[in-house]
């Protein structure tokens, strides 16, 4: 065995292992105070009756959660966010990959348009809340003014105070907002497709839509599960622009699982009720990206390391 190829001496390893952990040691001090403690200390609470002021002393066992999933707010909360996770999934995904392609090709200010779809994600929540706030304000927002001009003046009105659109509206306000982000995650992807598979279809007479469904789509898999597990990642932890567009309203119709924890913890200060929300918002959490990791990520991964052997030799 040549000494390039030798490993570490025995005595050298205890040493070898104090070192890394010395690296590693700030990282794990920052995710336990800042990550583990506070997930911790929210199972704690959870188990108590607690208005979030002094010490928790009123112990009630597993009440919270047996109330949580008795309780008809929570429950549509579970029903919002699998509707538009679903509609993420069907419509803003797909809209997101059109638009990548499309971008892809030799079109004159690609460029541009590619900065003004990304442009919106770069916006913050709360601004983009404000905005189509304006935007969707009854009788007097943009969106009535269109309408009118184009005589659908009747299909206006309650955007965001209508039970029955406002579910929708926040769904295009989401779109409007992360698309872009979406489609430069496939577009970063598309650019590294080979072109010599491209070409070499084109010369065995494949169309348009065969070389998208044979070569383009089955090398994007990786991109678009990563896409998916953000978007669904994403309609769990939903928060923010709701509450600045909605608050949850009319009558809990737009309510997340997060406006609901807030106005729970912050707002009627049940804190050990909103930290049993917090519960188990973060194991749907949990259970999604470890599933993900366990039968998604891993795949990926070992074809990655796969190719990169097979290309090595």
């Amino acid at each position: 065995m040549t000494p390039s190829t030798a490993g570490p001496r025995p005595a050298a390893r205890p040493r070898l292992w104090l070192t890394a952990f010395s690296f590693q040691l700030p990282a794990l001090l920052l995710f336990g105070l800042l990550v583990l403690l506070p997930i911790l200390y929210a199972l704690y609470t959870s188990a108590f009756r607690w208005g979030g002021f002094g010490a928790p002393t009123d112990y009630t066992g597993a009440d919270n959660f047996l109330r949580l999933f008795q309780d008809p707010v929570f429950l549509g909360d579970l029903w919002r966010c699998l509707v538009l996770v679903v509609l993420s999934l069907a419509f803003q995904l797909p809209f997101a990959l059109a638009m990548a392609v499309l971008l892809n090709q030799r079109l004159r200010g690609r460029a541009v348009y590619r900065m003004l779809f990304f442009a919106p994600y770069v916006l913050s929540e709360v601004v983009t809340g404000v905005l189509f706030t304006m935007i969707f304000a009854p009788g007097e927002g943009l969106a009535d003014h269109v309408l009118d001009a184009v005589g659908l003046t009747g299909l206006g009105g309650g955007w965001f105070s209508d039970r029955s659109t406002v579910l929708g509206t926040l769904f295009l306000v989401m779109t409007w907002k992360y698309f872009g982000f979406h489609m430069m995650l496939y577009l970063a992807a598309l650019q590294s497709v080979p072109r010599e598979l491209t070409e070499a279809a084109i010369v065995d007479g494949a169309g348009p839509w065969q070389r998208f469904r044979g070569i383009t789509l089955p090398l994007l898999g990786p991109t678009l599960r990563i896409s998916v597990f953000l978007s669904v990642i994403g309609a769990i932890q939903l928060f923010d622009l709701v509450w600045v567009t909605t608050a949850g309203g009319p009558v809990h119709s737009s309510e997340t699982m997060a406006v609901t924890m807030f106005q729970y913890g912050f707002k009627r200060y049940q804190v050990g009720y909103a930290s049993a929300i917090s519960v188990v918002m973060f194991a749907i959490s949990l259970v999604f990206a470890v599933a993900y990791q366990r039968f998604v990520l891993r795949r990926d991964l070992a074809g990655a390391t796969t190719t990169m052997r097979g290309g090595g030799r």
